[in-house]
């Protein structure tokens, strides 16, 4: 089986027209691409087309891409512009969002509050790690955040993009990254939290 190349090498012989690339460029983003629009997205009716539209984008455009080792970012944000643009047009875009305060935590745990890292199973009960409601429940959760935190939790904590690319991506500061993931991993924690305690109530 080749070895995967890394996000410069395959940005190199996709800028060089290797035919070999694009497969493998699909092969690489389209199942992230489906995934990352799906939750930013809400529908998988869209998300598809999201995902589509992006790779078809990226083969069009990859003459514009200046640095090569920052492709991730640079697919990503051709993502959310098509993410954004499509939620705009489509019949399954949310009336409202919700806000912050609707989904802030009620419980303090040692004087602080953290928010669960996505990539972090740990912080969960053991015999619930492989529990595939489980992961759906957190999907719903990350769906249900208002978009200006989900697009950021997705980024950092889903596709596991640093601060500096996470704000390249949605053109913000780094700062403000940094502050939405906070408050997103709090709505999640609440999220979660409600979910575990209905859990835990089941299997008593």
């Amino acid at each position: 089986m080749p070895e995967a190349k890394s996000d410069a090498e395959l940005a190199a012989n996709l800028l060089n027209g290797d035919e070999a690339a694009f497969t493998q460029f699909v092969n690489a983003f389209h199942a992230r691409l489906s995934q990352y629009s799906f939750l930013m997205c809400g529908h998988k009716e869209d998300a598809e087309e999201v995902a589509q539209e992006t790779l078809l984008r990226v083969f069009e455009s990859i003459d514009q891409l200046r640095d090569p080792s920052r492709l991730k970012s640079w697919v990503f944000r051709i993502a959310k512009n098509e993410c954004f643009m499509k939620r705009r047009k489509s019949v399954f875009a949310p009336a409202v969002e919700l806000s912050l305060d609707e989904l802030r935590p009620t419980r303090i745990d040692d004087g602080d509050m953290h928010g669960i890292e996505i990539a972090d199973w740990t912080a969960l009960p053991e015999n619930l790690l492989l529990d595939a409601e489980l992961k759906d429940a957190l999907a719903r959760s990350i769906r249900e955040l208002p978009e200006i935190y989900r697009s950021v939790v997705l980024l950092r904590d889903v596709e596991e993009l640093t601060t500096l690319e996470t704000a390249d991506v949605l053109e913000i500061s780094p700062d403000a990254v940094k502050t939405r993931l906070h408050r997103g991993r709090l709505a999640l924690r609440h999220h979660m939290d409600h979910y575990l305690r209905a859990k835990g109530a089941q299997q008593v």
